[in-house]
């Protein structure tokens, strides 16, 4: 019998609707997992049920509205487009599938829609360039979870980190460089997802360097490898040198953070207001955390910065597009995926 190998391509997902009845039901699936809350289960519990679920989801699907295509999510869209691309860079043996971390397509369904196809060995492809606990770290928790439930178990292998692959930077380059060629920019800024610091400090083994020290992102080292930050920072490295952009002419940032809690530095809506007052008037903006266009480049970046940053005296900010499921993403996915499985490129 002919083997199969299985494609699971994981994004971190999206509502089915932008209703805040469906927010809702996200968010509580969401905000539950113990790796991104990751405090007390009580107050984990109060914190969701007794201030964000109540609050939250009226506000976040008014932003959800705004970026909502008629196929529905941003995100769903494009990865959609990117399986379809995968499935036909991809040599014939390998089944590839879409599932959300939370959400649907489920996680759940998807590694069973691939052992109905005859899947014995599985590759995670997760949409995540950089390692994080709250994303990596959860996908594959969930993946492992579900499968140990099967009698038989399949052969997984996992797609590592490619914060710093040259095929992921070339395609960042590839979707930037008519931006900035356009726009001209006097700065750009390499906005990354947020994560709480304490995150970061958990990722440390030692204990003695992430954060600890004012270039403690400077080197992938044995203490910081796992660490997201550091990550990011090799990411926005990599790509501002691929760009030919001086290091002086770029500011690396983070952004959509939630509560009082210190997350990491520098903020992206402060950077940006910083720099509208020191006299930059023309900002690009690249999410290179995110492989999908989503809420938070499409409505956080491509809207609410965009109008913060005139608001506070700058002309034009341009968010690059993110890789979604450009061609040159398409054959640096594809690579990556071989580069697991064992098949010919």
């Amino acid at each position: 019998m002919e083997s199969k190998t299985g494609v699971l391509v994981v994004n971190l997902g999206s509502p089915d609707a932008p209703t805040p009845s469906a927010v809702r039901r996200y968010l509580r699936e969401f905000l539950g997992d113990e790796r991104v809350l990751d405090m007390n289960p009580v107050g984990r519990f109060l914190l969701l049920e007794g201030i964000i679920l109540p609050l939250r989801p009226a506000k976040s699907a008014e932003a959800y509205q705004q970026i909502w295509t008629d196929e529905g999510s941003p995100l769903l869209v494009h990865g959609r487009a990117l399986v379809e691309g995968l499935r036909r860079a991809l040599p014939a043996d390998h089944e590839v599938v879409l599932a959300m971390r939370y959400g649907q397509p489920s996680l759940a369904s998807g590694l069973d829609e691939l052992r109905r196809r005859g899947c014995d060995r599985l590759v995670i492809f997760p949409l995540y360039p950089q390692y994080a606990s709250s994303t990596t770290g959860s996908t594959l928790e969930a993946v492992y979870r579900h499968v140990s439930q099967g009698w038989n178990t399949p052969w997984i292998q996992v797609v590592p980190p490619y914060y710093d692959d040259a095929g992921f930077i070339d395609a960042f380059a590839a979707v930037g460089q008519p931006v900035l060629d356009e726009l001209k920019p006097d700065h750009v800024l390499l906005s990354f997802h947020g994560v709480p610091e304490r995150h970061v400090t958990k990722s440390d083994d030692t204990g003695l360097h992430c954060l600890n020290r004012p270039d403690c992102c400077a080197t992938i080292t044995d203490a910081n490898r796992n660490c997201y930050r550091a990550h990011c920072f090799a990411t926005a490295r990599a790509l501002a040198a691929k760009l030919g952009v001086d290091e002086a002419d770029y500011t690396i940032c983070f952004q959509s953070r939630l509560g009082r809690t210190p997350w990491i530095k520098p903020y992206t809506d402060e950077t940006i207001l910083q720099l509208a007052k020191a006299g930059k008037k023309r900002l690009a903006v690249f999410c290179p955390a995110f492989t999908a266009d989503c809420l938070e480049t499409l409505e956080e970046i491509g809207i609410r910065a965009v109008e913060d940053f005139e608001a506070a005296g700058g002309e034009a900010l341009r968010l690059v597009p993110s890789l979604n499921a450009t061609p040159a993403w398409v054959a640096a996915a594809a690579r990556l995926i071989t580069q697991v499985s064992g098949a010919p490129a």
